[in-house]
């Protein structure tokens, strides 16, 4: 049977290396983002590499659009097999100082309200079927605090919270939930974090299903230069 792979806030970089690792095993992707044209054209481009994948346009800040999406990708590809979340950050980025109650918002509609919406229409196909995986990425600002990424980091860190509280709960069903924290650049190329390369350590994730959390990059180094001062203003 062909499994079915979900990628909400597919994009060129990391969505795609996603895609990639699991279509070359086998599995059919299903990209949701909100950029339609663009998003057909990356659905295209797997085509050309023998990896069957629709696009599925929508908002993930606003859940009954991002919930008439995956609907649709259920009808057309069938019920998810995994569902791998990583939207890139939207919207004004703030220094902790200048964080205001409509940045912060809008952070958390997106990385926390649009996980949760996401999770909540896959959920119950997996839990009766006692099988299925939830990767939920994150950024580094999730896990160490910096002064620059401040209303991201905070929704981020939300986000990886609640995904450990689902791996404790949810692996005696059968249901696999991890996070994945990114704490760098991805650079087409590099040795470690090309999109390909990113996404097999998805892949590999998957396949071994103990691990709660996967860091790709360097957090000590991101920890020296959160460190510093620097001016808000």
């Amino acid at each position: 049977m062909t499994r079915t792979l979900i990628v909400v806030g597919a994009g060129p970089g990391l969505g795609m290396g996603v895609a990639r690792a699991f279509g070359r095993q086998g599995c059919q992707a299903g990209l949701v983002a909100r950029t339609g044209a663009g998003l057909r054209d990356l659905a295209r481009e797997l085509g050309e590499e023998g990896i069957t994948a629709a696009a599925f346009p929508a908002d993930i800040r606003d859940p009954g659009f991002l919930t008439a999406a995956l609907t649709a990708a259920r009808r057309d590809l069938g019920p998810a097999d995994v569902l791998e979340f990583s939207p890139s950050p939207t919207g004004p980025i703030t220094h902790a100082a200048a964080t205001t109650v409509e940045s912060v918002t809008a952070q958390f509609d997106l990385h926390v309200r649009g996980a949760v919406a996401a999770v909540r229409y896959v959920l119950p196909q997996m839990r009766a079927r006692g099988a299925g995986t939830l990767l939920l990425t994150t950024g580094v600002s999730s896990t160490v605090p910096a002064p620059f990424l401040a209303d991201v980091g905070a929704a981020m860190a939300g986000l990886r919270n609640w995904a450990h509280a689902l791996h404790t709960e949810l692996a005696p069903e059968g249901v696999h939930v991890g996070t994945v924290t990114i704490a760098s650049a991805i650079v087409p190329g590099d040795a470690e974090t090309d999109p390909d390369v990113i996404g097999a350590r998805y892949y590999a994730m998957y396949r071994h299903r103990g691990r709660p959390e996967e860091v790709i990059g360097d957090m000590d180094a991101f920890r020296a230069l959160a460190g510093r001062p620097v001016s808000a203003r």
